[in-house]
């Protein structure tokens, strides 16, 4: 297969922003959140440029030491913005995202990378730092819509069991649709690179199905967790109108 992948040009990156361009000129026109479109579309090309740079100074350095405390940074700032929708933030509520990204998160990558892979060095940048990424951002958006929905279940006065269990499958929802769409209407992004670099296509399933196995099961244990970390009365601060806030 050929093996030669095209660069884009600056051009045709600009014309890739067409799509986005239309997107937020229908934001302006219905006054629906443009400001918030325009900021997250300039931060992500902000972001992905510097990570650019970071990544070869990354995969130059080949230290285990960076490796190491790039996927620490990247653990913090997951759990941030996973508990970002809570109207409530408090403390306890990151230290809880970040313990359930950060026990599960790394139990899946060290299945992944050493059992399943088995990449030497085992700190080798060019797989753990993208695996870690995808793994931490499952987990951060698994937590982060388990966390609000949990929030607004107890909110509700719904059993702590209940609500846990509400929380646990619409966590899931968004993964679980990925798995039934994946090679039928969408080629993730995984296998897409691959395919276009020039690996063959039975080796980029393969990758893509550990990739759906792990981001599966990834999100499925750590929204349980972040939960079960939280007590029925600890966990959100109850409202006036909540059933149990009088007897609190």
């Amino acid at each position: 297969m050929n093996s030669v992948l095209t660069t884009i040009t600056l051009q045709g990156l600009m014309l890739a922003f067409l799509p986005a361009a239309v997107v937020i000129a229908i934001l302006i026109r219905w006054s629906a959140g443009a400001p918030t479109a325009i900021y997250a579309t300039l931060r992500m090309l902000i972001q992905l440029l510097l990570i650019g740079y970071v990544l070869i100074y990354i995969f130059a350095t080949d230290h285990p030491g960076v490796i190491v405390a790039a996927m620490a940074i990247m653990l913090a700032v997951a759990s941030w913005i996973a508990i970002r929708p809570l109207q409530n933030k408090q403390p306890h509520l990151y230290l809880n995202a970040l313990g359930a990204i950060l026990v599960c998160g790394v139990l899946t990558l060290v299945l992944v990378s050493q059992a399943v892979i088995s990449v030497q060095p085992w700190f080798s940048p060019r797989y753990v730092v993208p695996l870690a990424g995808m793994i931490f951002a499952a987990a951060m958006n698994a937590v982060s819509l388990a966390a609000d929905r949990f929030q607004a279940e107890n909110e509700k006065g719904t059993p702590y069991a209940q609500a846990r269990r509400i929380a646990l499958r619409t966590a899931l929802i968004p993964v679980v649709n990925s798995l039934f769409a994946v090679g039928l209407v969408s080629l993730p992004g995984m296998m897409t690179g691959q395919i276009l670099s020039g690996v063959s296509p039975l080796v980029a399933a393969r990758y893509q199905i550990v990739v759906m196995t792990m981001l599966f099961g990834a999100p499925g244990t750590r929204p349980d967790l972040n939960s079960s970390l939280n007590s029925e009365k600890k966990t959100w601060p109850l409202p006036a109108h909540h059933p149990t806030a009088s007897a609190a």
